[in-house]
């Protein structure tokens, strides 16, 4: 796709969590101190809230990379709505431990047996919860309660909550959470990046990449970059790979604002067909045959119109990049058109030349010219074909999901 083009060794904008990416931004900098205060403590909680996509992932990621396995061990929980029992199993297997899925007697005694191992052998124990918004208030209760675990005076376990802002509201306001609130040592919020932090965010992911200045950027988008995105990394990230893929297709060696309006308005569009998808949306009756009950959820949705407007709403969404590939697509085949003419009148010219005796001193030379274009000629063509092709698949696999 894009990165073929501009010469890039990966993707630079990828929406998974890579800590080679990790950039330092001035709350990342922030959250970043705060955890190392907090590690240093070596017990209780720390606490690293921040919207989706803020960041606390990759955040993370890096943190992870810079602790030594030979002094601590990390187990990792990513939560889906676990309550108190679920928890202390979920737990316990973090740490690779082979127990009984719902015997949590078994777990708690398992987790202490390892917690005790790990301090004779000099190792620290850190268990990472992400998405504890989703958590119970038992199962946060419990992960209190292994808190509790000491070898005499010292601390077998601290515990690293990551969520999502209403995680840091529940933690505030509830009175049920009295008490680990008070076990937390450390917290900070992921606020978005300052205006000022996207262009160095954006030419620091591109740098990873091998980026040598192809594309440039005009100056003028980073103000609407910021406005569009709120500073999100992951948006960034995601109206990142839209301009490129609008760059690629158009062989645009500068990204403007005009493009990158183009590519915000697309997106826009985007959302709200998917808004409307959902909501104009027949769903099968749960109580009837699955068969039947599909047969017709689909024969109402027809009867209403609502295929119709989907395609004609799947037009509207792309018809901005699509406008981009054919106006490329046709001036892909009229420069090709213009080099077969023009190949023409020279193989015409060689040919007259030959008739009549007077081969050209520079026949060699010409004839190797000739081959080049031609060989430019198909790879400009294959260029955009790939392009196109990359660009459907990527629309099909989206109306897909």
């Amino acid at each position: 796709m894009y990165e073929d083009f501009y010469g890039f060794n990966e993707r630079p904008f990828q929406l998974t969590p890579d800590p080679n990416f990790y950039f330092e931004s001035l709350t990342h900098k922030k959250a970043l101190s705060y955890l190392g205060y907090g590690l240093n403590q070596g017990e209780g909680f720390v606490v690293i809230t921040g919207e989706v996509g803020s960041g606390k992932s990759t955040l993370i990621a890096h943190l992870k990379g810079r602790i030594e396995s030979e002094r601590m061990t990390v187990g990792e929980v990513v939560t889906s709505a676990l309550d108190d029992a679920e928890m202390i199993g979920v737990a316990a297997r973090s740490f690779g431990l082979d127990i009984e899925s719902n015997d949590k007697a078994a777990a708690l005694a398992a987790i202490e047996r390892f917690l005790h191992e790990e301090a004779r052998s000099g190792r620290r124990v850190l268990l990472i919860v992400d998405e504890a918004q989703n958590l119970s208030i038992g199962a946060l209760e419990e992960l209190r309660m292994l808190s509790n675990f000491q070898l005499g005076s010292h601390p077998l376990l601290q515990t690293l909550l990551l969520g999502q802002p209403e995680f840091k509201h529940l933690l505030a306001n509830s009175d049920e959470l009295e008490q680990l609130r008070q076990r937390v040592i450390a917290a900070h919020h992921l606020d978005p990046m300052q205006p000022g932090e996207i262009e160095p965010y954006v030419k620091h992911r591109l740098e990873r990449v091998g980026w040598n200045g192809k594309p440039d950027f005009d100056p003028a988008i980073w103000v609407p970059l910021h406005k569009a995105t709120g500073g999100i990394p992951r948006k960034v990230n995601q109206v990142m790979n839209r301009l490129l893929l609008l760059g690629a297709l158009e062989e645009q060696a500068l990204l403007d604002p005009d493009m990158l309006e183009a590519v915000i308005q697309e997106m826009q569009g985007d959302n709200e067909v998917a808004e409307q998808a959902a909501e104009s949306r027949t769903r099968p009756d749960r109580d009837m045959p699955a068969a039947e009950a599909i047969a017709r959820a689909r024969d109402e949705e027809h009867e209403s119109g609502a295929a119709p407007a989907s395609a004609g709403n799947s037009r509207k969404r792309a018809k901005s990049l699509l406008d981009y590939q054919i106006e490329a697509i046709e001036s892909a085949f009229a420069e090709r058109d213009e080099h077969l003419a023009a190949l023409r009148r020279e193989v015409e010219q060689l040919s007259g030349a030959r008739t009549s005796g007077e081969v050209p001193a520079d026949l060699e030379r010409r004839l190797d010219a000739l081959e080049i274009r031609v060989e430019e000629q198909e790879r400009s063509l294959r260029h955009v074909l790939t392009m196109m092709i990359d660009y459907f698949e990527h629309q099909g696999a989206r109306a897909a999901a």
